[in-house]
């Protein structure tokens, strides 16, 4: 069979596949609604699966669609691991599984990588005392860069405007600037909101009920469009030294890949991973990023650029708007099968080594 086609043309489609294929292995099932609907007027719902025995000390959670668009390729993973790579799951198994389906269902619905709100929720997780305001120091001075408030256009010379502008400031201070999370500006790229979104509410109220007592936990929270097409990086926020790092690195090889100046990965505010082993500090909670690459950088926020100005400058009706949303989903979720084939069969055998 072609991993390939576990990846499924939209939201909807990906939502009944999860929750069916999750109810014929056994599993327990919840739905938590966003009070948000999909384009065909659907709700949209945070899917959640739960294999195995929740009060276990060992619980394995797989997130995927954070994202939004990015939930093609999560959702796929989630669907192949139940349809095929749980076959041998025991009853008696010393490891309970809960799965997260789209936990930006509004994003995977519409196509976008930002939530309802515009906000990037790997941007939105905020420890307790920290306030949703402030920006990386140049991101005003950039924000008409990042940020047109206009329609785009097929005949925008972009790359000539954005060698001129890492002439400028440096490509140093962009990586610095751009992706690391900033709370002033509601209609750019990689806003974190001005409050918990809808997301960090239902994973406050329930992730504690879901992970229990347990005292190991490994996360596993997938993403796309980072790296080097069809292979993957585990980032995790733990210092090369530490002994979370080491063992991350004995079980799961070099892929993984410590937050360090320099390194392809650039440090984030408000990171779910961050988020969830501070609420968890009592307990062994290890988190890891799977980023699975796509295409070059510069085609990714090119991409996102350009459907961010058609979703908030272009009329309902101007074409801007499909050309933007199909560019985006390409650039997250090719369309190539070997593609597709090479990064399912690599999530699945991220998740079997998590289990074991």
């Amino acid at each position: 069979m072609s991993y390939a086609t576990t990846f499924c043309p939209n939201y909807t489609t990906a939502r009944h596949r999860f929750r069916t294929s999750a109810l014929a292995l056994g599993c327990r099932l919840e739905a938590y609604p966003i009070e948000q609907t999909g384009p065909n007027g659907e709700d949209l719902t945070i899917d959640v699966a739960i294999l195995g025995n929740p009060h276990l000390q060992k619980v394995v959670v797989v997130s995927s669609g954070l994202h939004g668009v990015e939930g093609f390729f999560g959702s796929a993973v989630q669907c192949a691991l139940l349809e095929q790579g749980l076959a041998s799951w025991s009853a008696t198994q010393g490891t309970a599984l809960v799965l997260l389906h789209a936990l930006n269902p509004y994003g995977f619905a519409w196509c976008r990588r930002w939530n309802e709100d515009n906000i990037d929720l790997n941007r939105n997780f905020l420890l307790p005392g920290e306030e949703y305001t402030g920006s990386p120091t140049k991101y005003g001075d950039l924000n008409t860069f990042f940020n047109p408030s206009s329609p785009p256009s097929h005949f925008e010379p972009f790359l000539v405007k954005a060698i001129a502008t890492i002439l400028r400031y440096g490509i140093t201070s962009l990586i610095n600037t751009l992706p690391v999370g900033q709370y002033d500006f509601p209609q750019g790229l990689f806003f974190g909101g001005h409050s918990p979104s809808k997301t960090y509410q239902i994973l406050a109220a329930n992730l504690p009920r879901w992970v229990d007592n347990a005292t190991d936990v490994l996360h596993i929270d997938f993403h796309t469009g980072l790296g080097k097409k069809a292979t993957y990086k585990l980032f995790i926020d733990d210092s090369s030294d530490s002994e979370n790092a080491s063992w991350l690195t004995e079980k799961f090889g070099a892929e993984v890949e410590p937050y360090q100046p320099g390194s392809n990965a650039y440090k984030i505010r408000g990171g779910l991973g961050t988020w969830c082993k501070a609420m968890f500090s009592n307990c062994n909670y290890k988190f890891l990023t799977a980023e699975f690459g796509t295409y070059p950088v510069i085609q990714v926020v090119e991409a996102l650029r350009a459907e961010n100005r058609a979703h908030f400058f272009a009329p309902t009706n101007h074409p801007s708007r499909e050309w933007t949303r199909q560019r985006l989903m390409e650039v997250f979720a090719p369309a190539e099968q070997g593609w597709r084939d090479a990064v399912v069969s690599q999530g699945l055998d991220l998740v079997k080594q998590a289990i074991a």
